[in-house]
């Protein structure tokens, strides 16, 4: 069975991870809104790629669709022009009059298919034309993309190995302390956007909410002897000498 710890340890661990917690968050504002912006414009390119493909889909239609119609004009002037032989040899007005429906049906069906080939080509070309815009837009997202990207391996290179050595540190602060202890830390800490949950006396009053501590608050806290936090914010406080114990702690730890 594990050992106990004492008040003071179980605040110098506070402190440590605190101190941990606080370095992360500070590399995490370096990166900024970057990771988000990456991961926007890799999810808008995608999406934007999609858009134009279906787009590319819809030209190939047009150009079947126009092509059916021209093939259709053909079949109909090749109607025609066998109609029209086909007046020269008639022999009674019956076959005259079914000749001369016909051939107007197959001017009709010319007529209709032009139309249809010029609103198809309109669509035609306002669809190709949206789709240089989307190429223009998806190339300079691309760009952007490259760019951001860059900035952040930049920023990851120059971290990751300080990051690591925080990670370790952090995970071995996290295992000295109770579970109920960590999660009451976790939870102060998720209610401050500085994620703030342990928190020095400066000028006597609380670092994370700059309210008042009384002298005798001040007083226990200084002693050590149970874990007090800020009756105003709820943070947990210690006092200004608990750097000097850490860094005989950390001594310690590094020597065994």
């Amino acid at each position: 069975m594990a050992k106990e710890l004492k008040v003071e340890e179980k605040l110098k661990y506070l402190y440590e991870l605190q101190k941990v917690d606080s370095k992360i968050n500070e590399i995490e504002i370096l990166k900024g809104e970057l990771p988000m912006e990456v991961q926007d414009l890799e999810d808008s390119i995608t999406a934007m790629e999609g858009r134009i493909d279906k787009q590319k889909g819809q030209v190939e239609d047009f150009h079947g669709q126009i092509a059916m119609y021209k093939a259709n004009i053909t079949e109909a002037e090749g109607l025609i022009k066998r109609y029209e032989k086909q007046l020269d040899e008639v022999k009674n007005n019956r076959e005259y009059d079914a000749l001369t429906k016909e051939l107007e049906l197959a001017r009709l069906d010319i007529q209709l298919a032009e139309k249809r080939i010029r609103d198809t080509s309109a669509k035609l070309e306002n669809k190709e034309e949206t789709i240089t815009v989307n190429e223009d837009k998806l190339t300079s997202k691309k760009e952007d993309l490259t760019l951001k990207k860059k900035e952040l391996e930049e920023i990851i290179m120059k971290t990751e190995k300080e990051e690591e050595k925080l990670t370790k540190k952090r995970e071995r602060s996290q295992k000295k302390i109770s579970v109920g202890l960590y999660d009451r830390y976790e939870r102060i800490r998720s209610q401050y956007k500085n994620g703030l949950a342990v928190a020095f006396i400066e000028r006597d009053s609380c670092g994370g909410c700059f309210n008042s501590v009384p002298p005798q608050t001040q007083l226990e806290i200084s002693l050590r002897q149970r874990i007090i936090s800020c009756e105003h914010c709820g943070r947990i406080l210690v006092d200004d000498h608990i750097e000097t114990s850490l860094e005989k702690l950390t001594q310690q730890q590094e020597e065994q």
